[in-house]
């Protein structure tokens, strides 16, 4: 599929002072898409309509969707502009959560207090299977994971990808807002990253350690590239 250049910006949410928004960034401006990068939590404010934009992403943090703090508020009413005009939206990990919360769904900590961090099956339901023959491109058989909250399929929405401790992996919501519990956009430089700031979560039940995870991206992690980029190009299809 050729690549559509649009001169309008793709607005990037993204939650901790150095966060970057990885592979996914890089893919929109390889696309031509300047990045409109905000820090609602940090006190940039988003925009009322995304009428100047050509879509969102919604990245992950460490913070939960049900925590009290008015910018996780703000972000999940705000996220009603995006459903409401029918923009591409892609939220990623707390991006997604957030989505299912704004429409009503559970957000919610495993029962037995387990994590996914590292590489886990990712199992496509009948609607992703036709999706991806679509896309072109058969959704990857693992993915990365860093969390330890998953949620429910909100009504309205379908499940496109399923999960083992975390049954809702993949959502859409109408035709361009899709959520996915994993991230697609971490880079081997993330990773490493990760695993070493954030290495306390990795004695989490469930999680894998540094080594697992490095050989689960050497192996996993071209799939995964592949249908990333595909995605991209379906996602912000401007004929659609």
């Amino acid at each position: 599929m050729p690549r559509r250049r649009s001169n309008a910006p793709i607005l990037i949410v993204l939650h901790q002072e150095h966060s970057t928004p990885g592979r996914v960034g890089r893919l929109l401006v390889e696309r031509g898409y300047p990045l409109d990068i905000r820090r609602p939590r940090f006190g940039d404010p988003l925009p009322e309509t995304l009428a100047e934009h050509a879509g969102a992403v919604v990245f992950g943090g460490p913070m939960s969707a049900n925590d009290p703090d008015d910018f996780i508020k703000q972000e999940i009413d705000w996220i009603g502009v995006p459903l409401k005009e029918r923009k591409p939206y892609l939220g990623l990990c707390l991006g997604a959560q957030m989505m299912a919360k704004h429409l009503g769904a559970g957000v919610w900590a495993h029962p037995e207090g387990r994590a996914e961090i590292g590489y886990y099956p990712l199992v496509p339901t009948q609607a992703g299977e036709a999706l991806s023959t679509d896309w072109g491109v058969p959704w990857p058989s693992h993915v990365y994971h860093w969390h330890r909250e998953g949620f429910d399929c909100p009504a309205g929405a379908e499940t496109l990808a399923t999960g083992d401790d975390f049954p809702t992996q993949a959502i859409r919501v109408g035709e361009k807002a899709f959520g996915l519990q994993f991230h697609p956009e971490v880079t081997h430089a993330m990773l490493c990253r990760w695993t070493v700031v954030a290495e306390e979560r990795l004695c989490m039940p469930g999680a894998q350690d540094r080594v697992r995870q490095l050989e689960g991206r050497f192996q996993h992690d071209p799939h995964v590239s592949r249908w990333l980029d595909r995605f991209l190009d379906h996602w912000l299809d401007e004929t659609r």
